[in-house]
């Protein structure tokens, strides 16, 4: 069970922000004006909004444990059940990495009494999906009746270079996933937490339970250092391993949370890959992109789109597939274009995929 969530976002502070912005397609991109873009292709990100300060130190440690705040206080977790408290931590590989697992762990000490961080994830765009695939593991497993999942992530002139350089960010400054005339991401700030917990130490304590992980499921390519699989052959294992985990029918799934980056080619083989997946049924299954509202924060992508994907879930508002200019031939999905899209699925579907052919699958249902 999921029983906490916290999040920042260009939406502003709060998972309440972040689903009323997703469920209007109110996209949160605007210039860059962290550190000097003139040289650049792209001007613009999902950056935090004034009313999320970043600390003049350890600015992204300060962040995660503000959305690890949320998520504990949400759950009603104390001091004395955080004293055990496992942490798997998604974060950017490079050389304040360390530093800032270390500022989460002594934050955590000192405001949880939890032990630190148990493991930091630093695989990519799936990275935090693996660490919630891995929490509930092993919760079900019985090895720790809960485990907490954060990630975070601050877009910075190095990522935003390379990413502006390997034209993988958005020319005209709009994501567009899934539309005709899609030309790439746009990066984003983030911080996310959400508690996963075994369903009998919930009720003990009288926790919310505000969804259920139903499913996971991750699968590789091996295909190309950067392109996708075409036909998508690493998310279709991924979504069929999560869906085989929870004893869920393809028809079930009632709404999609898809990676959709808005690259022409990762959009296609995504597309694919549900159509793979779901056959007749992708026609009338709802999809969206969540980036299309508050942008790609690369490790901390898929615990930001989790969180979305429960907001969804507990508003019965679908995430707006924002930035549409029209259909793309090669994209035949059922898009939620218009919002807000009321909808209440028995199960939803977060999707995420990587750099390396690395594919996961995330499972989700109402409680």
């Amino acid at each position: 069970m999921v029983t906490g969530v916290g999040v920042l976002s260009a939406a502003g502070p709060g998972l309440a922000a972040l689903t009323e912005a997703a469920a209007h397609g109110k996209a949160g991109f605007g210039p860059v004006t962290r550190f000097d873009v003139s040289a650049r292709r792209t001007d613009r990100a999902a950056l935090f909004p004034d009313t999320v300060p970043l600390a003049s130190a350890a600015p992204l440690a300060a962040v995660v444990l503000d959305a690890i705040g949320q998520a504990c206080r949400q759950a009603g977790l104390t001091a004395a059940e955080g004293a055990g408290l496992p942490v798997l931590l998604a974060l950017h590989s490079d050389e304040r990495t360390r530093a800032t697992a270390d500022a989460v762990a002594a934050g955590l000490r000192e405001a949880w009494h939890a032990p630190g961080v148990a493991r930091v994830y630093t695989g990519a765009c799936v990275a935090a999906a693996s660490a919630v695939a891995d929490a509930a593991a092993l919760v079900a497993a019985g090895r720790h009746p809960r485990v907490l999942v954060a990630a975070g992530h601050l877009v910075e002139p190095g990522v935003f270079a390379v990413f502006d350089a390997g034209r993988a960010l958005a020319r005209d400054g709009e994501a567009r996933p899934f539309s005709a005339g899609r030309t790439g991401t746009l990066l984003a700030d983030a911080a996310a937490a959400v508690l996963v917990e075994a369903a009998p130490a919930a009720e003990r304590r009288g926790a919310p339970v505000l969804a259920r992980l139903a499913g996971w499921g991750r699968a590789g390519d091996a295909h190309h250092v950067c392109r996708p699989e075409p036909e998508g052959g690493g998310a279709v294992r991924a979504i069929e391993a999560a869906l085989g985990r929870a004893g869920v029918a393809p028809a079930e799934v009632g709404y999609v949370n898809a990676n959709g980056t808005g690259s022409t080619l990762a959009d296609q083989s995504e597309a694919r890959a549900l159509r793979r997946v779901f056959g007749p049924h992708t026609d009338h299954l709802p999809v969206s992109s969540s980036k299309s509202v508050h942008g790609h924060a690369l490790e901390a992508s898929a615990l930001l789109e989790l969180a979305v994907t429960i907001g969804a879930l507990n508003t019965g508002l679908l995430p707006v597939n924002a930035g549409w200019l029209g259909p793309d031939p090669d994209v035949a999905l059922d898009l939620v274009l218009n919002g807000p899209h009321t909808a209440r699925p028995s199960y939803a579907l977060s999707l995420n995929s990587a750099f390396g052919g690395a594919n996961t699958a995330l499972l989700l249902a109402p409680e």
